[in-house]
């Protein structure tokens, strides 16, 4: 090793952008109304589905009537609500009206597997759960063993409230709570570096540092403003969506665009009749605008400002999206939901001429700090050597909830989060993403805990063991790929093992690719050494 990598500088990284006051003291509800009385008539939301538009003061309106509403049935200070909702302003609605409320809003994907609602359910024990007729009978056996009320946001079956009616509320009667900065808002669920899914505890103030980081200041990271038309396309329940495209939209008072459903067609049309100005995605959908035959139909010239997140984007992509979308500014960035969840972006400086590199991430956010360490020592690392990226400041969770020896594998004596992504610093400060320590498999952008699936596929009594690794797709970025041993005798094939998995979880869960072996490569500990198997795909091996 260098020997200059061996003393005891930390070397802290700090964003190119000077630091700028946060009123992180502020509950979340209060720091994004905060200007309020400068665009309460302007558009706040605007229902795709419906075209119906909702102004910022109306939006104001009902959340506080949902977070009186909720009091009356229960919802105290500290409870759990669960948002089990398409984007919807129903979900905008209630998860604000539970910060008013002094509520904790816990988001689940609706297509989940009853199997893995309850999961998310029985963890973060809500009060109250809040969805759409569809999606009832996944949380009804829940519901009826745990005194839980189910409210639907659509036409109610039997036994459920009406959204409705927590609408009509007095929103006078909001009870009197003493928000503290440090008092959850948001649970969303992540599977972090390892393992399987745990609630990750943001509160007020991480999650205003996180919206200041990107809007705020005289010279934001994000260009973003009270005339922009933001795509909310991405699922809310995921924080990049609630996060970057939600409240970073509430605090500079764009208008919101709430698409429940991604169909391609459908979002051109609405990107040329509402003339939107920012758009949000993730990978798999930048190349579907790069592939679309009918874009050219579509007047899309409103758009400069292309957001890409969740994944990787490469260069041949980048450049496509540029011929294709001549007058937008195209950005990376960087983010993981225990992290608030931003580390790093590379979009929009208002006022500074700043050009990234094609295949960086930006710099780290500012009132911020990063360094790169080494894997094994812990060392500090210089610019341009790769290491783990740690990151520290008060957008970051305060923690896993219920589960303390998570939680210190994470975050350390020191006040660092270890993300288990490996990357370095160039010369200029920019960030690039190399490999991942955590063995976390993107599809799409959605995260998929391997040990979530092994534990799946060891519980048929035909497998013997199991490992879940990620192969490489073109159109998906990764897919789940399982190496699977038969147990003596069992003849099960490829297909009986997809669906055995895909009975049991959501779609971007599905096992796509399994390959039979005679065994699985452990450690002495019995750790599954999926980097083996990784390395085996890579080199063609099967």
């Amino acid at each position: 090793m260098d020997s200059q990598l061996t003393n005891a500088q930390d070397f802290i990284f700090r964003s190119k952008l000077p630091d700028i006051y946060i009123p992180n003291h502020l509950p979340l509800h209060t720091y994004c109304f905060e200007h309020l009385s400068q665009f309460h008539h302007r558009p706040c939301l605007i229902n795709a589905a419906t075209g119906q538009i909702h102004t910022y003061a109306a939006v104001d309106l009902a959340s506080r009537r949902v977070a009186t509403g909720l009091s009356k049935i229960g919802v105290g200070q500290g409870d759990v609500i669960m948002l089990l909702l398409q984007n919807s302003p129903e979900f905008v609605f209630a998860f604000l009206g539970a910060s008013y409320a002094g509520a904790i809003s816990t988001t689940a994907n609706p297509l989940y597997k009853p199997a893995e609602i309850k999961k998310q359910a029985a963890t973060a024990r809500p009060k109250v759960i809040i969805t759409q007729a569809e999606f009832v009978e996944k949380v009804r056996e829940f519901a009826m063993e745990n005194g839980v009320k189910i409210i639907c946001t659509d036409s109610p079956p039997v036994g459920c409230l009406r959204f409705s009616e927590i609408l009509e509320a007095d929103e006078n009667e909001i009870p009197a709570v003493k928000i503290n900065s440090n008092d959850v808002v948001a649970l969303p669920f992540s599977s972090g570096t390892t393992g399987v899914p745990k609630g990750v505890m943001l509160t007020h103030k991480s999650l205003v540092t996180s919206i200041a980081q990107q809007v705020d200041g005289e010279n934001p990271n994000v260009d973003l403003n009270s005339n922009d038309v933001l795509i909310c396309l991405l699922p809310l329940f995921h924080i990049y969506s609630l996060n970057s495209v939600l409240l970073c939209g509430l605090r500079v008072g764009a208008a919101i665009l709430i698409l429940q459903k991604y169909d391609m067609s459908t979002l051109l049309r609405l990107i040329q009749t509402h003339k939107a100005t920012i758009a949000p995605f993730v990978p798999p959908i930048v190349l579907d605008f790069a592939k679309n035959p009918d874009i050219h139909r579509y007047d899309l010239s409103s758009i400069r400002i292309v957001m890409s997140g969740a994944a990787p984007m490469g260069k041949a992509l980048e450049d496509t999206v540029k011929a294709r979308l001549p007058n937008a500014t195209l950005g990376q960035g960087y983010g993981m939901t225990e992290a608030g969840p931003v580390l790093s972006m590379c979009l929009g400086f208002a006022k500074e001429p700043f050009e990234f590199k094609s295949g960086a991430c930006g710099t780290v956010v500012r009132n911020a700090e990063m360094k790169i360490i080494h894997p094994e020592t812990g060392v500090s690392l210089p610019r341009n050597h790769p290491g783990e990226i740690c990151i520290r400041g008060s957008q970051i969770m305060k923690g896993y909830l219920n589960n303390k020896e998570a939680t210190e594998k994470t975050i350390d004596k020191n006040g660092w989060l270890h993300t288990g992504d490996l990357g370095f610093i160039d010369d200029d400060d920019e960030i690039f993403i190399v490999d991942r320590l955590k063995e976390l498999i993107k599809y799409k952008g959605y995260q998929v805990a391997p040990a979530e699936l092994e534990a799946l596929l060891t519980s048929n009594p035909n497998v013997s063991s199991a490992a879940v690794v990620p192969m490489e797709d073109e159109a998906a970025g990764e897919i789940p790929a399982a190496f699977v041993v038969r147990s003596k005798g069992s003849k099960i094939s490829e297909d009986d093992i997809k669906k055995y998995i895909s009975d049991q979880v959501i779609y971007y869960k599905k096992i796509r690719k399994v390959f039979f072996v005679d065994s699985i490569p452990v450690a002495p500990s019995g750790k599954i050494l999926r980097k083996v198997l990784k390395a085996q795909l890579e080199n063609g091996a099967f």
